[in-house]
């Protein structure tokens, strides 16, 4: 499955009433599975949830726990790229050369790894040495 058009799908579906900014995010995992996800806003904000995170739970939900390439869909003048909690919750499933593609409506308009996105990764080898 190609993973562009799975964030499109998902991105068709975003609920986003209150900023009108709709994001799909697509992950392959490295059996070639897709799972996409798309942002949920609630109108008591932060409560909403970012496409990557749905996507990472779809993923979770089907038994899967490794990512091996992320596509990030979102409009904008600039290029979007993850937020900083979806990085950290990427860097769960993810090592650090995994791609990760920012496009837009049109296509790919970036790509880069989710070590570039996110040098010094919270890792469990952090929870190791504080015991």
């Amino acid at each position: 499955m190609d993973l562009l058009d799975a964030a499109r799908r998902a991105r068709d579906n975003a609920y986003a009433p209150y900023s009108g900014f709709k994001v799909g995010a697509a992950i392959r995992c490295p059996d070639g599975s897709v799972f996409s996800g798309c942002n949920v806003e609630n109108v008591a904000l932060p409560q909403g949830t970012c496409a990557e995170a749905g996507a990472i739970a779809a993923m979770v939900a089907a038994g899967q726990t490794r990512i091996a390439e992320v596509l990030v869909l979102a409009d904008g003048a600039e290029v979007i790229s993850p937020c900083g909690g979806c990085r950290q919750k990427l860097a769960e499933f993810a090592s650090p050369d995994t791609p990760v593609i920012l496009a837009g409506p049109a296509g790919e308009r970036a790509r880069t790894t989710l070590g570039a996105l996110l040098p010094g990764a919270f890792t469990p080898d952090h929870l190791a040495q504080a015991g």
